[in-house]
């Protein structure tokens, strides 16, 4: 009975120390999603690297700028995935990268055009998406009026407004771009449409830990040792490709 006791109890000590994190998510298929298979292939490699480390991950879907207001603030342990920066270094514990993201300018295969640096966009209808940041000289060429830039509140309008040419070109991650043809987009809409090899800017994606939330530094570490087991392991490798194979702009 005694060895039962000391059993059960050690059980319920277990229980009772098991962690947890709740991170704020968005929506940005194939990369996150709540209603995608594992919320997305970035957040199963956040999962799966903290579950290395046996930390269970509580996932909570906002739109972008509410995700980053509760992590920024304390309220949630913190946010997946987001470009670093000087300015979010000073207010979360950012990841070694999680992903790699590449952005092009998407256009019609009847309109195409050519440019090497920023300043060859001049005189190019250009679109964006509100809130993204396309690098800092496109941005800086945007705020100076040499490039022209219609800001825009999805992607999705984006892509539509190239294809009845009222835009030029749109920048989009190329896997992203590809997932929502495929998924939004008829064969013959997406046989119309190209990009330029030459990409706009080409970035990793962090998990961001708020500096507000005691434990997280330490936190932040153990995440990483997990990633990089995750990574060493092929999974990684092996995740995105299970989610890039099938994507493409053939019918």
């Amino acid at each position: 009975m005694r060895v039962f006791l000391l059993a059960l109890c050690l059980l319920c000590h277990g229980f009772a120390v098991a962690e947890e994190v709740r991170l704020t998510n968005g929506e940005w298929a194939p990369y996150l999603g709540a209603k995608l298979p594992h919320q997305g292939v970035a957040s199963r490699i956040v999962e799966e690297a903290f579950a290395l480390e046996g930390i269970k991950v509580n996932w909570e879907f906002y739109p972008w700028a509410r995700s980053m207001h509760l992590a920024e603030r304390g309220e949630r342990a913190g946010t997946a995935v987001w470009l670093r920066s000087p300015e979010r270094e000073q207010r979360f514990f950012v990841s070694d990268p999680v992903v790699e993201s590449s952005y092009y300018l998407f256009h019609r295969k009847d309109r195409p055009f050519d440019w090497k640096r920023i300043p060859d966009l001049k005189g190019i209808r250009l679109g964006g998406a509100i809130g993204y940041d396309y690098g800092a000289t496109f941005q800086q060429a945007e705020r100076s009026g040499q490039i022209q830039v219609k800001r825009l509140s999805g992607e999705e309008q984006g892509l539509r407004m190239v294809l009845a040419g009222r835009l030029d070109a749109f920048p989009m991650d190329k896997v992203v771009a590809f997932a929502l043809l495929n998924d939004k987009f008829s064969s013959a809409e997406r046989k119309q449409m190209s990009f330029h090899p030459l990409p706009l800017r080409s970035d990793s994606l962090h998990l961001m830990l708020s500096r507000e939330v005691p434990g997280n530094a330490e936190l932040i570490v153990r995440f990483n040792q997990g990633l990089a087991r995750l990574r060493e392991s092929g999974k990684v490798a092996q995740y995105l490709m299970e989610v890039q194979q099938p994507l493409s702009l053939a019918p």
